[in-house]
């Protein structure tokens, strides 16, 4: 992928060389739907990172100035023009609007260089700070999916099924063209 610069990172195919980054934050998930990627130590993080490294879809957050990872996006084409989007971020540099600044570019890029027309988000219920990404960056919540999904089991093993918000964005709704980021 061509690399995506804001004014405070950079958007870029993941490397082996993210593994340590990786590992951070997969160690122990903080959201649910990320718990089968969790990453046992790390030599699994070392697989994971050359597994993505080979992947578009997969893109590494990194901090412009030093090229760390401090979390990633993914964006799922759904053919000929919608792409499922998410993130997940080290919880060490929360609440410093990186997730919103890294999605919005990446989102600035699906509309306008990969011809996105629809992008859309599930987020579980109990996922409160992306369900508020989902609202700065202009997403419409569409509906509730009740015990939609289940990532985890409970004591005796059944399944925990969790409810899920849908969020969507049309290109014609997308008022953050105006981002200042560029492609390399």
């Amino acid at each position: 992928m061509d690399a995506i610069i804001t004014e405070r990172l950079r958007l870029r195919s993941i490397t082996p060389a993210d593994a340590r980054g990786l590992f951070a934050y997969l160690e122990h998930p903080r959201a649910s739907c990320f718990l089968s990627l969790r990453l046992a130590d790390l030599f699994a993080a070392e697989v994971e990172a050359r597994a993505r490294s080979g992947d578009d879809t997969q893109i590494a957050v990194c901090l412009r100035d030093s090229d760390r990872l401090i979390g990633d996006l993914f964006c799922v084409p759904e053919p000929p023009d919608t792409y499922s989007v998410g993130w997940n971020f080290n919880a060490d540099f929360g609440g410093a609007g990186y997730a919103h600044e890294a999605a919005r570019a990446l989102f600035a890029d699906l509309f306008t260089r990969r011809g996105a027309r629809r992008l859309y988000a599930y987020v579980e219920e109990d996922n409160l700070a992306s369900q508020r990404l989902c609202d700065r960056l202009g997403m419409r919540r569409e509906g509730l999916f009740l015990q939609f999904i289940s990532f985890r089991t409970d004591a005796a093993g059944a399944p925990v099924y969790e409810n899920t918000f849908q969020y969507a964005l049309l290109k014609h709704e997308w008022t953050g063209g105006q981002s200042t980021f560029r492609s390399d």
